[in-house]
C-alpha cells in the first residue's frame, strides 16, 4: 500500500469513526428521552452514556433536540436516492408515495418503540422545530431528483420545488394525523393517501383516497 492509498483509508476510517460517533450521541439522546422525558435529559446524560466529552457533542449538535432529530435527517435525506431507485417507468405521484411510505414502514406492527419515537418527536414543542427544519432541507435534494425523473429545469421550472414542498408537507401532515388520533390505523398507508393527493390531486368528484396516478 502507497503513502497515497494509506492517507485516503485512514481519512476513510476517521470519517465512519465520526460518523458512528454522531449516531451513537442522537440514539443515546432519543433513548434517554424516551425513557426520562426529554426535560430530565441533560447533554452531559448523553455524553457520560456514550462516554465522550461534552465538546465532541458540541462538535455535531448544538442541542439534544438536534440530535434527536437528527435521525430523521437521514430519512429525508434518503428520500431523494429512493426515488432515484424507483422503476423509470412507475407513475410519479406512486414512486413518491412508496418512498416516503417505506420510510415510517418500522412505525407499524411490533415496533412500538419506532412509534413512540415518531410521537414524541412531531408533538413536542421543542421537538417539533427541529423535525421541521430536517424536512425542509430535504425538499432541495427531492426537487432536484424530481427535475430529473420529469426532465424539468430545477433552475427555471417551479413545478419540481412546489411538489416538493407539498410532498414534505403532506408527510409531516399524515404523520400529526396519525398521532391525533391515538396513532390509528397504518402510518405508511396515510402517507401514501396524502402523498398521492398532492403529488396527484384528485379530479372533481374523485374520492381523495383514490386519485388518477400521474
Amino acid at each position: 500500500m502507497d503513502s497515497t492509498t494509506s492517507e485516503t483509508a485512514g481519512t476513510g476510517l476517521r470519517e465512519r469513526k465520526k460518523l458512528a460517533t454522531k449516531q451513537a450521541l442522537a440514539w443515546t439522546a432519543m433513548q434517554l428521552a424516551l425513557e426520562r422525558g426529554l426535560e430530565n435529559v441533560r447533554v452531559e446524560d448523553i455524553t457520560d452514556a456514550v462516554n465522550v466529552s461534552r465538546r465532541t457533542f458540541t462538535n455535531y449538535f448544538a442541542s439534544k433536540e438536534e440530535a434527536i432529530a437528527s435521525l430523521n435527517t437521514d430519512r429525508a435525506a434518503g428520500a431523494a436516492d429512493a426515488l432515484r431507485d424507483r422503476p423509470a417507468g412507475e407513475p410519479l405521484a406512486e414512486s413518491l408515495a412508496e418512498v416516503f411510505a417505506a420510510q415510517y414502514q418500522p412505525a407499524t406492527g411490533v415496533d412500538q418503540e419506532r412509534a413512540k419515537a415518531i410521537r414524541m418527536l412531531v408533538s413536542s414543542p421543542a421537538l417539533s422545530g427541529e423535525y421541521l427544519k430536517t424536512l425542509v432541507d430535504a425538499e432541495g435534494p427531492l426537487a432536484a431528483a424530481i427535475a430529473e425523473r420529469t426532465g424539468a429545469d430545477p433552475r427555471a421550472d417551479l413545478y419540481p420545488h412546489v411538489l416538493a414542498a407539498a410532498v414534505t408537507a403532506a408527510v409531516r401532515a399524515a404523520t400529526g394525523h396519525w398521532i391525533t388520533t391515538g396513532s390509528a390505523g397504518s402510518l405508511p398507508e396515510l402517507i401514501r393517501q396524502a402523498v398521492r393527493q398532492v403529488a396527484c390531486p384528485p379530479a372533481s368528484g374523485t374520492p381523495a383516497a383514490a386519485p388518477n396516478p400521474r
